[in-house]
């Protein structure tokens, strides 16, 4: 009998929430104004939160804005983790990533826009990034191990995760910017200008061998 998954408690949902309340105005004043001018105290101050608060929260001013840029992963990695056991084609792959980056624009898909074209030009917001690509990839390697069974060759896995991970991420990244300058269409290709195209671009890119 399949064992029932555990629902957040109340005062995690809580937590969960302000964090991401707080990577909310932390992005949207680190896209405005970059890393170097924006303190902890001012985004504790616009949060409504004491700093010592803040800290709770986030290890670095930086770190603050980590719930924008990871929830398309975790989706993708939870998505692929309820797949059949076995180790997923780049074509369920894609499903699963195109499902994680289509959201519906809003406040928070701006923001995220924000944050990675801000990133090009700041080195502190370009290690948080980097830093959380990197935990993602390892990630979707261990959970592409535990589908894939303990005889996975583990190169395969480390590359199929590699391969996966970058190619979203390129396209993120270029989606970001491929508008910043009117010439969306010259930069991505026709009808490439959303995250879930681009995603398919990049991953379809990989099967065919570049």
């Amino acid at each position: 009998m399949p064992v029932a998954e555990q629902r957040p408690t109340l005062a995690e949902r809580r937590k969960a929430e302000t964090r991401l309340d707080i990577a909310r105005i932390a992005a949207r004043l680190f896209a405005e104004h970059g890393t170097a001018e924006v303190t902890a105290d001012r985004i504790a101050a616009e949060a409504g939160i004491g700093l010592r608060t803040f800290y709770r929260y986030a290890r670095t001013k930086e770190d603050a804005v980590e719930p924008m840029l990871t929830t398309g992963a975790q989706r993708w990695i939870e998505a692929i983790s309820t797949g059949p056991h076995r180790l997923p084609t780049l074509a369920e792959l894609e499903v699963a990533a195109v499902q994680a980056v289509t959201v519906e624009v809003g406040e928070d898909f701006e923001l995220t826009r924000g944050l990675l074209r801000a990133m090009e030009t700041d080195p502190a917001l370009r290690a948080v990034w980097h830093r959380i690509n990197m935990e993602g990839e390892r990630e979707l390697r261990c959970a592409l191990a535990e589908l894939a069974g303990p005889d996975a060759d583990p190169v395969q896995l480390r590359l199929l995760a590699a391969a996966a991970a970058g190619a979203i991420r390129i396209a993120l990244e270029q989606w970001a910017i491929a508008d910043e300058t009117g010439s969306a269409g010259a930069a991505a290709g026709a009808g490439e200008s959303t995250p879930a195209a681009l995603v398919v671009r990049c991953i379809r890119a990989l099967g065919a061998g570049i």
